[in-house]
């Protein structure tokens, strides 16, 4: 019988790392998410996990993947699976793109430092926005010879945008991406309902709700104020983000709601790099797009935090490739979790995909390990799907790879579907 016990028993060594010990009992993103829900406070969670009214589009951008399902090939030499990409023309060892959040720091002191380090380890593109709470020059420091973009908001201020965007140039980062979906901020109702600011107000509701995140509250407290670290010093009306504003009331009052692609225009004329513009939501203006010599197109509703009921992202690459006929590069923003969404926006015919939430759950679950975590599983699991599907890279994915199940609610498809996609009712 003893020999049988020790056979069998096996004791796994205690980890005195708590955030390791926290990050290794997590298989996919959404156990990252449940662990940045018990450590953030509730407005600060609800701030990263929210969208727009009803938060439709929210669900929509994840229940698209959730409507194809795979066709893998069998018999294939799958030895070696090479998942790299080429996004703007430079290698990336997979077809991912980190996209840009604001106010980063409110889910780790660390910030967009954090996220851009671990990109720049992962060998994939980091994007750092307007409204980032680390400045272009400190991301720029952090992340060496990382692959570095800037996200543009145009605001009325003009020789504040310029002066970024000079910046950023001057800080080697690669590529601007226009976001063009934001002439006035969505309607984000849990924002609303928890009253929340940027930075976080200290009231009686937030005190308490600091009692209760205490790790949180206590990193919050020894770190630097939290400001919009590309303005402050920069001499301009526009706040800086010292004192706390709602987001709404602050977005609606500096952004431009008169740009257009006059716009686009004039950015070009301040930047000799690559152009995305990242808000794309029809094939029109897809097509318009392609017609303006833009570089790459993000197809994204904003993770449905602007228009809900906005079309879900996934559901638009293929009609949208089609239309521009490889005249620029398509990504595809929005509900991205797992890397089967990653490989079924490429067999559409998407050349890269963008993640948010992802990286702030493994963020807020375990700071700068809680990015890479993220995404070194992207990178393992995007391999594993390959092989299973029967393919060695990425070009030899196509629709012929999907199926598009019928809606089993109403017996309908959810959408077009794919060139070469059968449909057939779910079984």
């Amino acid at each position: 019988m003893l020999a049988t016990l020790r056979s069998v028993l096996r004791f796994r060594r205690f980890e005195f790392d708590g955030v390791a010990r926290r990050l290794a009992r997590t298989a996919d993103v959404s156990d990252l998410r449940a662990i940045a829900q018990r450590r953030l406070p509730r407005g600060v969670f609800d701030y990263i996990d929210g969208a727009a009214e009803d938060e439709r589009s929210l669900a929509a951008n994840t229940d698209a993947y959730a409507a194809y399902s795979f066709q893998p090939r069998v018999l294939r030499d799958v030895s070696h699976v090479d998942p790299s990409a080429v996004v703007l023309g430079r290698p990336a060892t997979m077809p991912l793109i980190l996209a840009p959040t604001g106010f980063t720091r409110i889910a780790h002191p660390a910030g967009e430092l954090a996220v851009a380090r671990a990109a720049a380890r992962a060998g994939i593109p980091y994007t750092l926005s307007t409204l980032a709470t680390r400045s272009i020059e400190e991301v720029a420091a952090a992340s060496g010879a990382g692959r570095r973009w800037f996200q543009v908001y145009v605001w009325r201020d003009r020789v504040l945008v310029q002066d970024m965007v000079e910046r950023a140039a001057a800080n080697g980062y690669e590529a601007l991406m226009l976001t063009v979906d934001t002439a006035m901020l969505g309607r984000r109702e849990r924002d609303v309902r928890r009253g929340f600011a940027l930075p976080p107000k200290i009231g009686l509701e937030t005190v308490i709700d600091g009692i209760r995140h205490p790790a949180w509250t206590w990193a919050l407290v020894r770190s630097e104020p939290i400001t919009f670290a590309n303005i402050v010093g920069r001499g301009s009306a526009v706040g800086d983000g010292t004192s706390a504003v709602s987001l709404a009331e602050f977005t609606n009052a500096q952004f431009d709601r008169s740009v257009s692609w006059a716009d686009v225009d004039w950015l070009r004329s301040i930047w000799s790099g690559p152009i995305v513009l990242k808000g794309i939501q029809t094939v029109t203006d897809a097509r318009l797009a392609a017609d303006a010599g833009i570089d790459a197109i993000a197809l994204s509703n904003h993770g449905g935090r602007q228009l809900d009921d906005a079309p879900a992202p996934l559901d638009l690459v293929a009609p949208v490739v089609e239309a521009v006929g490889g005249r620029l590069e398509v990504y595809c923003d929005g509900g991205v979790r797992r890397a089967s969404d990653v490989l079924k926006a490429v067999a559409l015919g998407a050349n890269a995909c963008l993640v948010g939430r992802a990286y702030l759950y493994g963020l807020g679950a375990g700071g700068e390990r809680g990015v890479d975590v993220v995404l070194e599983r992207f990178d393992t699991d995007i391999r594993r799907t390959m092989a299973l599907l029967g393919v060695n890279r990425l070009g030899d994915l196509n629709a012929e790879y999907l199926h598009r199940r019928v809606s089993p609610a109403s017996g309908a498809e959810p959408g077009a579907g794919p060139p070469g996609a059968t449909v057939a009712p779910t079984q």
